[in-house]
């Protein structure tokens, strides 16, 4: 197949490329050029929210089987290279969230819940807003059958540039008592980038349209498997000191931005969040590596950058502060990781 990518050079857009590439398909990836793509992909340079910043889409003559777009700003942007692509591109295939669905997203929630206001016109608002105009620009594009709305839930695995299993791991590998959130028992819901790419690729090759959730089934791990893998897989000399719900939430700490991941259990948030229905999804083919894979993997990656991964600027920074940490710890000789 001939495969467009609008984006492409890193985490979700990167898995796309290198799992097209892998199965011998043509790509070309059309970016800023801030990021090298993946070797093998032919690139074209543009900027969406510039004027004219699709004239190398503009100037090609031949067309694609699909496109990817993983675009979450503004939805005009998804908008105007919908428009340009329609007739020129077999399908478009547009890397969404569940944040689409209106809050608290109900528990086991699936592709027919409640889904927030959006305009495929617009110009960026909120993150829920702006991935719901990205669905209707491409809906209204290529209809609803030829439009492939992937609603992703948690995504982790190498070229992680959001930094939440990134932080993890550097907290781990910095070894010390750590603050681990209970119980562990937790189930938790997330995807790899790299699971969501073959997905995303087979549904391509199979014609599939419409809304997917796309996350693996809930339980997929536990808070308590997630953490003790990365122990492992950073052979840090960190102790996993489990802490209460309770204790961590007053002492203010906010859960899934300063704790990445967790979200504490009852109540409405962590059945929303690692709670959604995917059966659709698996039902055409979603495959879900195990854990240790992708926190190995990770681990492999960000030891190649010295440690330090990348982070867009348009997303918070996730991370507890280490003073935070041992007052909660109750190690008041020093904050955890480090010799008083």
């Amino acid at each position: 197949m001939r495969l467009l990518v609008l984006g492409g050079t890193e985490f979700v857009g990167r898995a796309v490329v290198q799992a097209a590439l892998g199965r011998g398909w043509e790509v070309t990836v059309f970016h800023r050029g801030r990021h090298q793509p993946p070797p093998g992909a032919r690139s074209l340079h543009g900027d969406r929210t510039a004027p004219d910043g699709l004239a190398a889409l503009a100037a090609e003559r031949a067309g694609w089987d699909a496109v990817v777009d993983t675009w979450s700003a503004a939805p005009r942007a998804v908008h105007e290279a919908a428009r340009l692509l329609r007739g020129r591109a077999g399908r478009y295939a547009y890397v969404s969230s569940r944040s689409v669905y209106v809050w608290p997203w109900p528990p086991g929630a699936a592709e027919d819940a409640p889904l927030v206001e959006g305009a495929a016109d617009a110009g960026a608002t909120d993150y829920a807003a702006d991935k719901r105009g990205g669905e209707l620009a491409v809906v209204g594009a290529f209809g609803a059958a030829d439009a492939l709305l992937v609603r992703a839930g948690l995504i982790l695995g190498p070229y992680e540039n959001v930094g939440r299993l990134p932080w993890w791991l550097t907290r781990i590998a910095r070894g010390g008592p750590v603050l681990a959130p209970g119980p562990r028992e937790l189930p938790l819901q997330y995807i790899d980038a790299r699971d969501l790419a073959d997905w995303l690729l087979g549904a391509l090759e199979r014609g599939l349209g419409g809304p997917y959730n796309l996350v693996s089934p809930p339980g997929h791990t536990t808070m308590g498997e997630l953490l003790a893998t990365c122990v492992r897989a950073t052979g840090a000399d960190a102790e996993l000191r489990w802490t209460a719900p309770e204790a961590i939430l007053a002492a203010g700490i906010e859960p899934w931005t300063e704790l990445p991941v967790w979200v504490p259990p009852g109540g409405e948030t962590h059945g929303a969040v690692h709670g959604a229905d995917v059966s659709r999804a698996v039902a055409t083919g979603l495959v879900c590596r195990p854990v240790a894979q992708t926190v190995e993997d990770t681990w492999r990656w960000l030891s190649g950058l010295g440690g330090t991964g990348p982070l867009r600027t348009d997303r918070t920074r996730p991370g507890l502060d280490p003073e935070v940490e041992a007052k909660v710890l109750g190690l008041a000789g020093g904050v955890p990781g480090t010799t008083p």
